[in-house]
């Protein structure tokens, strides 16, 4: 491990229960209810839907800029259990910058429509999907932003839209080239499918303990029972730990990709208690990304690196327009 789409503001939501798609992929829908009040999470939902393979589901995604032009765009992905709560703390402090963020909720997730049947998650589902939200919404001078599965499969997007993206910012994630991790994934891995159904706020709040109670139920309210789960679920053995898993090649092509011909930039930020992709996993992924700064680790943080996500986010940005030089355009 190492067009033709409509972009709106939320409206009125259909009702709990499964949706027959038209591509005969049976769905559900999180009841709008579920994520009212949620703490530090002000921003409004947007929806897309009619992505080019994926006709009858629904991505959710945010969607904040403080100015109707410039700036860049500052693409946020995910990963699991989570969603774009996640970003919450790094929203604002890329906004403030003056730079449309954009972040997105994979199928399975968050807002966005789930599919009932653990079978249609694929590395290629998901990885699709993003390729066609980028392409919808017509994202360009991309920096972007990835931890966890956000970066399994974000970092292999960059290899094909180099004109798109340009900037990284890597958190405690990987890429799946067709072996594990180590030993904390393995464990990982394991446990979930001992316990497929696991409690996604008590995981938070183990994962990460200062978290609030009502910060944990947040990242937990997509999910109101275990037919809403089977994104989280699926993730783990999806991970390309061996050559012949689906993702397995283009992970490599993507991991050639970042170290002979990246020619953006990349700052790399470390969680240094992550017991699953920790500070050797990293450091042997800063090797393999041509430029990758000397990475900011943080010595406190866990996984879910995004709970630090302000100071990041800060580091990020100086480290950014120092690179560029006086005068340069951000």
């Amino acid at each position: 491990m190492i067009g033709g789409c409509c972009s709106r503001a939320a409206g009125p939501e259909q009702r709990q229960g499964v949706h027959e798609m038209a591509e005969k992929i049976a769905a559900l829908r999180t009841p709008e209810e579920r994520f009212a009040d949620l703490p530090g999470f002000p921003f409004a939902p947007h929806y897309i839907d009619g992505l080019p393979g994926y006709d009858a589901l629904r991505v959710h995604y945010v969607d904040e800029r403080t100015t109707a032009a410039g700036g860049r765009t500052v693409l946020c992905l995910h990963g699991q259990p989570t969603w774009c709560y996640l970003y919450r703390k790094m929203i604002p402090v890329f906004s403030a910058a003056g730079h449309r963020v954009v972040a997105p909720d994979l199928f399975g997730f968050g807002r966005s429509d789930k599919p009932v049947e653990d079978a249609v998650y694929t590395f290629g589902f998901h990885r699709g999907m993003l390729m066609r939200f980028i392409e919808a919404l017509d994202l360009k001078r991309v920096t972007l932003v990835v931890q966890d599965w956000g970066g399994l499969l974000g970092l292999t997007l960059p290899m094909e839209y180099p004109d798109r993206i340009d900037r990284l910012i890597v958190m405690n994630t990987g890429l799946g080239v067709g072996r594990s991790p180590g030993p904390g994934f393995d464990a990982w891995e394991a446990f979930v499918a001992q316990n497929p159904d696991f409690d996604v706020a008590r995981l938070m709040m183990r994962s990460v303990p200062s978290l609030t109670a009502a910060e944990a139920a947040a990242y937990a309210a997509p999910y109101p029972d275990a037919r809403y789960r089977a994104g989280a679920r699926r993730f783990p053995a999806l991970v390309p730990v061996t050559p012949e898993m689906e993702g397995a090649e283009v992970s490599q092509r993507a991991a050639r990709f970042l170290r002979e011909q990246w020619q953006g930039q990349c700052f790399m930020a470390i969680g240094m208690q992550d017991p699953v992709l920790g500070p050797a996993v990293m450091h042997a992924l800063s090797q393999t990304i041509r430029g990758c700064s000397s990475p900011l680790e943080l010595a406190n943080a866990g996984h879910f690196v995004q709970e630090w996500g302000a100071e990041v986010a800060e580091r990020a940005l100086a480290y950014f327009t120092e690179a560029a030089g006086p005068g340069a355009r951000q």
